[in-house]
């Protein structure tokens, strides 16, 4: 350690913090995201409509939503690493309760008071990072929590949909929970203390006065709406291809199904090089591009081949993996204050559109079949599209005011 109390990169507590971390994020994601691919089993075993079934993840991340703008300012009260393994073995031991559920009501019960717990992850590690790791390593650090993100939300639906394939859903859901509660025991083992933590009181006027801040910023209203708009068009869409893909069009079984999760892996490469692209394009220009990657994609779905959805599947993928790369950093170049918590809220707007426009998509299913999913996230991107524009034209109008050339760069 330096005489700053960072963790430097190569040192012994740097690997234990970033796989501590990386088994954090799996944690997280796998048990969010359990159900996503065993809809149509609650359908069959609770005698429920796809859009019914839809809610056992939609309870989940909108308690996820509501409570994530608040978690961040608890750990200030509280502790970073305590509250961190406080939910994910709380979350964990929620799993296995979901999977003894008899009811679908206390399904859905056990679902919203683990979407709830799983708040205390998400924003409370990025801020342990900030605060723990060495500046120049920060970077690397970060990208390897974001990939325990994205590992354990493909692997724990891939996982899931192969278990349900060799047992029953409700073991499979088990495994899962038992998975994730020996890596909740590794991660408090491996995670290093905080030593530059700062224990501040939580104070509810500073914390109401910087949040009707954030919400009066115009900028920040259309990145929130954006994140509203494109995350429930991509949840929708693996909501409800597993029912098509299962059915008697296609007549695949519940594992090879599951393999098109892996399409994540391809959007995450895909917004890996999105930075380079946004410095020579600018921002609005490769937003604009991805959102028209996101409508080929969907509309390759529609084709009857199987390898043509399958890769409309993949294509739309990377546009929304694009779009919310550039989204959710521009929320850092317009929050001029509290990012934390301006951030907080760019992930409330991202669940809140999960929820709402992932069970909602169930009524489009039930009434046009997959045509009437692809019309609804047509309309969800086409929303997206003219807050693109709003943003564009905000980005010009700052740049005319700007009294320097040094501050383009961080509006457009």
């Amino acid at each position: 350690m330096t005489d700053s109390q960072y963790i430097e990169r190569g040192s012994k507590d740097y690997r234990r913090a970033n796989l501590a971390l990386f088994f954090a994020g799996f944690v997280t994601f796998s048990t969010l995201y359990t159900f996503q691919p065993l809809f149509p089993n609650l359908v069959s075993e609770f005698s429920i409509s796809p859009a019914v079934a839809s809610l056992s993840l939609s309870f989940a991340t909108f308690a996820l939503a509501v409570t994530l703008p608040l978690s961040g300012s608890l750990s200030d009260a509280w502790g970073r690493r305590g509250m961190m393994g406080f939910a994910v073995l709380l979350a964990s031991g929620l799993a296995l309760v979901s999977a003894a559920s008899a009811s679908l009501p206390t399904l859905l019960g056990v679902r919203l008071v683990q979407g709830i717990v799983l708040a205390g992850v998400p924003a409370v590690a990025m801020a342990y990072l900030n605060e723990e790791i060495e500046p120049r390593a920060l970077g690397s650090a970060m990208g390897l929590y974001i990939a325990g993100n994205a590992c354990g939300g493909m692997t724990g639906r891939i996982l899931t949909a192969w278990l349900t394939d060799l047992m029953s859903w409700r073991s499979a859901v088990a495994g899962i929970g038992l998975i994730s509660l020996l890596l909740g025991i590794l991660f408090l083992y491996l995670l290093p203390p905080s030593r530059n933590f700062q224990r501040r009181p939580l104070r509810l006027g500073q914390l109401t006065a910087s949040l009707v801040g954030h919400l009066r910023n115009p900028g920040l209203l259309y990145l929130y709406f954006l994140a509203f708009t494109c995350m429930g068009g991509f949840v929708t869409l693996y909501n409800y291809v597993t029912f098509r893909l299962l059915g008697p069009e296609f007549q695949l079984g519940q594992a090879q199904v599951a393999l098109i999760f892996v399409a994540y892996a391809f959007g995450a490469c895909g917004s890996s090089v999105m930075g380079r692209l946004v410095e020579r394009f600018g921002r609005s220009q490769i937003l604009f591009t991805a959102l028209a990657v996101m409508v080929a994609g969907l509309l390759l779905t529609l084709l009857s081949q199987l390898f043509a959805v399958i890769l409309g599947i993949v294509v739309f993928t990377i546009g929304f993996f694009i779009t919310h790369a550039i989204a959710s950093a521009w929320v850092g170049v317009l929050a001029d204050r509290a990012r934390g918590q301006a951030s907080s809220l760019y992930l409330f707007a991202y669940y809140l559109g999960s929820s709402i426009s992932g069970t909602g998509g169930g009524f489009f299913y039930g009434a046009w079949g997959w045509p009437g999913v692809v019309l609804l996230i047509l309309l969800l991107i086409g929303a997206a599209f003219l807050t693109g524009l709003r943003l564009q034209s905000l980005a010009r109008e700052r740049r005319l005011a700007a009294p320097a050339p040094g501050l383009l760069s961080q509006v457009d």
